[in-house]
C-alpha cells in the first residue's frame, strides 16, 4: 500500500508550464462568462448530467444521457441498470458539492458526509427524520398531557387513572427504546462484508496521506493544485468503491481557491476528451500534463456549450413575443435549458399541466426531438 504520494521536487516546469497556463486561462474565461450569464443555473444543471455520464464512460460503462435524466426525474422507461444507479450517485454527489460552501467538500465533515460516515449521511437521513418526528410528537404529547387531564377520566375514578398511567409509562418506555436503537444505528458504522470490501484497506490512513498532499499544494497555482490532487487520489486510492470522488474533490480545490467561483469544473468530461492511449503515461510529469490538459479541455468545452445554448435561448425567446402574461412558454424555455432532454411527463410535472398541454407547448416553441424512440418522445436544446 502506498503510504504517501511524493510530489515531484522540483516540479517539471518546462513540461507543465504550457498546459498550466492554458488551463488557468480557460478556467478564468469560462468562470467570468458564467458569472453574469442568464443561463448560468441551466448550464450548471446540464453539465452535472454530462459529467456524471462521462465518469462512467471513463470506467468502461456506457450510460445514455437521456436514461440518466429520466432516472433522475423518476420516469424510467426500463429497469435501471447498475451502471445507471452509479451514474446517478455521481450526479447526486456533484449537486451536493456544488450547492455547499466552497470549502465544505474538503473539510473533515464534508469528506465524512460524502463517504456516508457523517452523523446523518445519505443512508441515515430517513432514520434521523424518524427520530426527530418521534421526538417532536413525544414533546407535543407531553405538553398536551400536562395541559389537560385524560379525556373521559374523572378525578374520582382511581382505577382507570392507574390503567392510563401504566399505558402512558409503557408508551414512554417504548419511545425511549426506539430512540436509543435509532441513535445506535446512526452512530455505529455498518459492518463491511469481506466479500465486497478488503478489510485490510485502511481508508483513514490513505485519506490522511491524501490530505497531506492537499496541504503541500496550498502555495501552488489552483489548476496545478487540482491536477496534483486528482493524480494523488488515483495513486493512493483512499476509497475502495468510489474512485470517481477524487476528480470531484479536485474540482472542489478549484472552487476553494477561488478559481471557479461560478461553477464546479467537469473534470471527468475533460479527461474523456483526452485520447485513451495518452491518459496514463509512465512518468509523473506526463501524468500531471494530462490532468492539466483535461482541465483545459473541460473549460473550453464548457465555454462552447454555453455559447451554443445561449444562442439557442435567444432564438427561441423570439417566439415568446406577443404572448399573454399567463403563457407557460417562458417557463418551458427556462426548464428545457436545465436538462439535456425533457419528456412530456417531465414538463407536465414541472409546469403543473397535462401531458397533452405539454405536447402543445413543445410544438409552439418548436423544440427539436432528441430521442427518436417509439416508447417515448423527448425534446431538448442540443
Amino acid at each position: 500500500m502506498p503510504s504517501r504520494y511524493p510530489i515531484p521536487d522540483p516540479l517539471p516546469w518546462s513540461q507543465i508550464a504550457g498546459p498550466l497556463a492554458a488551463a488557468e486561462d480557460s478556467l478564468a474565461r469560462l468562470d467570468e462568462r458564467l458569472a453574469n450569464s442568464p443561463i448560468r443555473q441551466g448550464w450548471i444543471a446540464r453539465t452535472h448530467f454530462a459529467d456524471a455520464a462521462a465518469c462512467l464512460w471513463l470506467e468502461g460503462a456506457l450510460v445514455h444521457l437521456d436514461d440518466l435524466v429520466l432516472h433522475d426525474a423518476g420516469m424510467d422507461v426500463r429497469t435501471p441498470t447498475h451502471e445507471l444507479t452509479r451514474a446517478h450517485a455521481v450526479l447526486r454527489t456533484r449537486r451536493r458539492i456544488a450547492e455547499a460552501k466552497p470549502d465544505w467538500a474538503l473539510s473533515a465533515a464534508g469528506l465524512a458526509g460524502l463517504r456516508g460516515r457523517g452523523g446523518c449521511g445519505d443512508r441515515e437521513e430517513e432514520a434521523c427524520d424518524r427520530k426527530e418526528e418521534a421526538d417532536e410528537a413525544r414533546d407535543l404529547e407531553d405538553g398536551e398531557v400536562d395541559a389537560a387531564e385524560p379525556l373521559g377520566v374523572t378525578s374520582t375514578d382511581e382505577r382507570l387513572a392507574d390503567v392510563f398511567a401504566a399505558v402512558d409509562a409503557a408508551i414512554a418506555q417504548a419511545d425511549r427504546t426506539l430512540a436509543h436503537e435509532i441513535a445506535n444505528q446512526i452512530s455505529r458504522p455498518a459492518e463491511r462484508d469481506p466479500l465486497v470490501y478488503d478489510l485490510d484497506w485502511d481508508e483513514e490512513e490513505r485519506l490522511d496521506a491524501w490530505r497531506v498532499v492537499i496541504d503541500q499544494t496550498r502555495t501552488l497555482p489552483p489548476a496545478l493544485a487540482a491536477a496534483i490532487t486528482a493524480e494523488a487520489w488515483s495513486a493512493l486510492e483512499p476509497l475502495q468503491h468510489t474512485p470517481w470522488l477524487g476528480r470531484l474533490l479536485a474540482a472542489s480545490v478549484l472552487r476553494q481557491r477561488g478559481k471557479t467561483r461560478s461553477h464546479l469544473a467537469c473534470l471527468h468530461d475533460g479527461l474523456k476528451a483526452i485520447p485513451r492511449e495518452r491518459r496514463r503515461p509512465r512518468d509523473s510529469a506526463g501524468r500531471l500534463t494530462v490532468q492539466l490538459e483535461a482541465i483545459a479541455a473541460a473549460a473550453e468545452a464548457g465555454l462552447k456549450d454555453h455559447d451554443r445554448w445561449l444562442t439557442a435561448r435567444t432564438l427561441l425567446a423570439r417566439k415568446l413575443d406577443g404572448r399573454r402574461s399567463t403563457s407557460r412558454l417562458p417557463a418551458l424555455l427556462e426548464y428545457v435549458l436545465t436538462r439535456p432532454i425533457v419528456s412530456a411527463g417531465m414538463i407536465a410535472a414541472e409546469l403543473k399541466i397535462t401531458p397533452r398541454a405539454a405536447h402543445d407547448l413543445v410544438a409552439e416553441l418548436g423544440l427539436r426531438e432528441a430521442t427518436g424512440r417509439d416508447r417515448y418522445r423527448a425534446w431538448g436544446v442540443l
